[in-house]
């Protein structure tokens, strides 16, 4: 199954005090930094939804990974979304994991497992201690429902809107629910 991954990283980072994407971590990468070369690791084709004017080599990105830019993404998530998901035009992938730029932590074999169980019209949602975590995969049939969102909830609408193609898949990983909002919990 090929998947590509769409990482989320155009927010303000309000409770964060600053632009956390550049928060360093106990290794001396970057917040940003590390999710996306973990991204990168797993997936063949990483495109990271950024601020617009914003470009990779400013936030230190590593070069295999594309930058979209989300002219809108200060109105909310659901705008960054859509314009990651409108790039995917190109891609001859069956489902995009949708990875959240403050989540450095979620393992490799967990991006593997969430893989194994994607499909072209299944929404996979990891569950850690009976708790949704992220990245959710959306198959290819929810595409044009992504590049319609719009404001700050994220992909939820799309999730309800086909419960019956949803996979709540248990996951033993943590990381699935740990981003970072809060200076102390770069250093975990």
């Amino acid at each position: 199954m090929k998947v590509v991954a769409l990482v989320l990283a155009a927010g303000r980072s309000v409770r964060f005090g600053g632009d956390k994407r550049r928060a360093t971590l106990a290794d001396g990468r970057s917040l940003l930094v590390h999710s996306v070369e973990r991204a990168c690791s797993v997936f063949g084709d990483v495109r990271v939804v950024l601020r617009e004017g914003e470009r990779a080599e400013d936030l230190g990105l590593p070069a295999g990974c594309r930058v979209i830019a989300s002219p809108q993404a200060a109105l909310g998530m659901g705008h960054s979304l859509a314009a990651g998901t409108a790039s995917l035009i190109d891609s001859d992938a069956q489902a995009v994991a949708i990875l959240l730029g403050d989540m450095p932590w979620i393992a490799r074999a967990t991006f593997g497992q969430l893989i194994s169980a994607a499909g072209a019209s299944a929404i996979v949602l990891p569950q850690h201690d009976g708790r949704q975590g992220h990245p959710v995969l959306f198959g290819r049939d929810f595409w044009a429902a992504l590049s319609r969102l719009t404001g700050d909830e994220g992909a939820r609408s799309v999730v309800r809107a086909h419960s019956a193609n949803c996979i709540r898949l248990d996951v033993e990983d943590p990381g699935v629910l740990q981003d970072v909002d809060r200076p102390d919990a770069v250093y975990r």
